[in-house]
């Protein structure tokens, strides 16, 4: 039964090649200033469902064309009495990952073995698997799978929530499994006669887990005399760095082929690498072609970049000539934050900040360095928030994202000037900017590529280090008026995937781990495209270490974490611990004034604890950790993001100054007697315990009030809510005030054209502004003297604008507006 145990121990197809182990500790490297981080293994945890708020959609791993028939070859209830599939069909079936090795010995899949069937598992090194009337050809390895009949073990469970009811089928624990892990991979089923039934290649994130997770160093690290590289990459079959002595050169000047242990490549250099650049070539098994690619990809844990992350920078951050003046003393020169009760956060992107600035010098409009700027108008403004309170700005991404490129020089723009010939309702200025979206200087960013290197494009210049230290001056110059520095994280997906998107990295390194993939083996596409797996150990730790760098070596004060929801809770309180254990004596911060908070929306397969227990609003009690309260926003403006945009709210007249969309009857009467109750618990911090006495005269909790059907307040302490009612998503606070006014004197019009629903408004300008900015006075006054936190938009000038606006990633800076997050705890 087990006569496989001998092929594996001599093909040659399947040598792991023998190295010096990488140091587990830093070794005769100097240590950069990092706290210990351990990672214990994941508790269990109970929480309420939360309600599932968008459409999830599933994008294929894949990019062959697929099968036409969805394949499941064994109907398990009566594949005994059915004919045996087609070859193309089970052919057909390698497209899928329907299994999943969770553990070294345990294999989970949804499939019956019936009878005196059998279940094998096979293995080709060369990726040469296929179908054939006589059965599967092209293994190196079967091995012959028995099923457990207890089922999964619970850990796998823990682990993996959504496949609870798989079958368990197992191998021989005495098996060295390490080596079939860089092969093609398929199990497959037969029937009594001996002829396939079904088949599946695997998903492998559970044993890569178990066998290959790894705390040691990984990145480039830099000594007085040596660079060294570690890569962690447990499923290729070769890593070769690729060496250039610039951004550009045609052809590398070396290339070294890494040595492996356990499942991290590492090499050693000569202290001369510093300054050039480096790409990996990693030789591995891809699942969407179902072939070894040779995949060129930048480091995962690269600190600089060449122009549009081309190539990886070696730069040592730790070196003197990267640090401003002042720059190691700032920790002591930040601005006072005595509890998190005391902050108040201003949204603004950095382009749009100075790009129309004319007080700032040409070459350092839409970057970094307007900010350091202290005589332009920008910076005079800044000063004033900061006198008048305002404690932290947050930047929307600042990380390397894709749709800007990061020289200049190829941007194509709409000038200013041209706008300006158009009448304010004309639908030019839109026909322009949509002409050149995806080839001008502007995106929000939310196209994450490489984490850890702050964008290009905002530089003076894109190569080399220049980046590196314009953003430090930012942070620094920031402090000094008296603001720290929130950054906008976006771990919950990728830009790129697939061995040869040239935004892809961390899929082509280790296919299959770092995004999250559905039962099919497809890539989860919830958050917009490419989602994560925060619930892997590798890239929970890669966003822990990612956190860890912004916060020691860029030295700033918060994260605002992107549909936080997507992420594990677990992920996020290791974060928080591991933050809050850095000093000023030994990092060169205090983590313990680091404020985390985020989108805490639940939907898509997180749902519902559905891959985990998650980072939603109400997994969140008593972690301290913040997330946005939209009870409080659809109770003040009425409606949601996602229903009609003339319903009206709280303030801007419902039941009392009907829209004409709304009516007044007894049921817009009691909405807004509802409304009522939840702006007042969210006034109260939302607070799950918090009593209040209700519309209907009840002295009732606030987690008792509902909202969509769930409960409205989940808070255990004020940190954990941030008030809110408009920021940089959908449209701006003005708009929609101005939308649903009764005086908005506006004719609506809906326009459906194949896929595409456009708006026209006609209205008095002069009437809609005078309503318009009393209702905005309203919504300022409600959110201020709340007790947690809150968003207000900031217009250019409140009532300028000519017609509604609605934000999206990909447009221009033309129609772009900053936002105030106030957070009065």
């Amino acid at each position: 039964m087990w006569w496989a145990m001998s092929l594996l121990s001599s093909s040659p197809l399947l040598h792991i090649p023998s190295s010096t182990p990488p140091p587990t500790s830093r070794g005769s490297f100097p240590p950069p200033p990092r706290p210990t981080i351990s990672y214990p293994p994941p508790s269990s945890s109970s929480s309420s469902p939360e309600r599932r708020r968008f459409i999830s959609k599933v994008k294929p791993l894949h990019s062959l064309t697929f099968p036409t028939h969805p394949i499941r070859c064994c109907s398990t209830s009566s594949m005994s009495s059915q004919a045996s599939p087609s070859t193309s069909q089970v052919q057909d079936c390698l497209l899928y990952s329907r299994a999943y090795w969770v553990t070294e010995s345990v294999i989970a899949w949804n499939v019956d073995v019936l009878g005196n069937g059998s279940c094998y598992l096979f293995a080709s090194k060369g990726a040469a698997l296929s179908f054939s009337d006589d059965g599967i050809q092209g293994q190196d390895v079967k091995i012959k799978l028995e099923e457990d009949n207890y089922g999964l073990p619970a850990k796998v469970i823990e682990k993996f929530p959504h496949i609870r009811d798989y079958r368990a089928f197992r191998l021989r624990p005495s098996l060295d499994v390490k080596p079939l892990l860089k092969c093609q991979l398929a199990v497959a089923t037969f029937n009594s006669d001996g002829n396939c039934s079904d088949a599946t290649g695997l998903q492998l994130p559970g044993v890569l887990d178990e066998l290959f997770s790894y705390s040691g160093p990984l990145g480039a690290l830099y000594s007085n005399e040596a660079v060294s590289l570690f890569l962690w990459a447990p499923t290729a079959q070769e890593v070769q760095v690729c060496i250039y002595r610039d951004g550009s050169a045609d052809n590398p000047q070396e290339i070294i082929r890494l040595e492996e242990y356990n499942g991290v490549w590492s090499t050693k250099g000569p202290k001369g690498w510093e300054g050039c650049y480096y790409v990996y070539e990693v030789s591995v098994y891809h699942p969407s072609t179902q072939k070894i690619e040779k995949c060129y990809a930048n480091d995962p844990y690269a600190r600089g970049l060449s122009s549009d992350a081309q190539r990886t920078l070696f730069v040592n951050l730790g070196s003197d000539t990267l640090k401003p003046e002042g720059w190691d003393k700032l920790a002591h020169q930040k601005p006072d934050v005595l509890s998190f009760s005391d902050i108040s956060i201003y949204e603004l992107h950095i382009r749009d900040f100075s790009a129309s600035d004319h007080t700032v010098e040409p070459k350092s409009r839409g970057g970094y360095l307007a900010f350091t700027l202290q005589d332009s108008a920008g910076v005079h403004h800044l000063k004033k928030l900061s006198n008048a309170g305002i404690s932290h700005i947050h930047l929307l991404p600042t990380f390397q994202f894709a749709g800007v490129d990061d020289k200049k020089e190829n941007w194509n723009c709409v000038d200013g000037e041209t706008l300006k010939k158009f009448p304010p309702d004309s639908a030019q200025q839109q026909a322009l900017i949509t002409a050149v979206q995806n080839d001008d200087g502007y995106n929000w960013g939310y196209n994450p590529v490489l984490w850890g290197v702050p964008k290009g494009s905002y530089a003076s210049n894109p190569n080399g280090s220049c980046r590196i230290i314009e953003f430090r001056k930012m942070v620094q110059a920031l402090n000094h008026i008296g603001l720290r520095v929130v950054l906008d994280v976006v771990y919950n997906h990728l830009h790129g995937s697939g061995p040869f998107d040239e935004n892809s990295v961390l899929d082509k390194i280790v296919p299959g781990y770092y995004l999250r993939r559905n039962t099919d083996g497809f890539i989860e596409n919830s958050t917009c495209v490419n989602n994560t797996a925060s619930e892997h150990f590798m890239v929970e730790r890669l966003i822990i270490d990612d956190l860890l760098h912004w916060t020691v070596d860029y030295k700033v004060d918060g994260f605002r974490f992107d549909l936080m929801g997507h992420l594990m809770k677990r992920t996020m309180m290791r974060t928080k611990d591991v933050l809050s254990s850095l000093t000023t004596e030994q990092d060169g911060v205090d983590g313990s004034s680091v404020y985390l908070y985020g989108e805490g929306w639940d939907f898509g397969e997180v749902a519902k604890n559905g891959r985990g227990v998650n980072a939603s609003q109400f997994n969140l009690p008593g972690t301290g950790i913040g997330s946005f309260n939209d009870r409080i926003r659809d109770a003040i403006l009425g409606g949601s993001p996602f229903g009609h945009p003339l319903q009206q709210g709280f303030v801007n007249g419902l039941f009392l100054q009907p829209n004409g969309h709304n009516q007044d009857t007894a049921t817009e009467r009691l909405m807004l007697a509802v409304s009522k109750d939840h702006i007042q618990v969210g006034m109260a911090a939302n607070l799950r315990d918090f009593v209040l006495t209700d519309c209907e005269g009840k002295e009732v909790k606030g987690s008792v009030l509902t909202h969509d059907g769930v409960p409205v307040a989940y808070a255990s302490c004020p940190t954990e809510t941030v008030n809110y009612v408009s920021a940089h998503d959908n449209e701006t606070l003005f708009d929609i005030v101005s939308l649903k006014d009764k005086s908005f004197g506006y004719e609506y019009n809906s326009v459906v054209t194949g896929l595409t629903t456009s708006m026209e408004y006609r209205f008095s300008i002069p009437v809609m502004r005078c309503c318009a900015q009393n209702h905005l006075i309203v919504i300022h006054i409600t959110l201020v003297i709340g007790s947690t936190g809150l968003i207000l938009l900031s217009v250019p000038t409140i009532g300028e604008l000519d017609f509604p606006q609605k934000r999206r990633m990909g447009k221009t800076g033309h129609c772009n507006y900053s936002c105030i997050f106030i957070v009065m705890i």
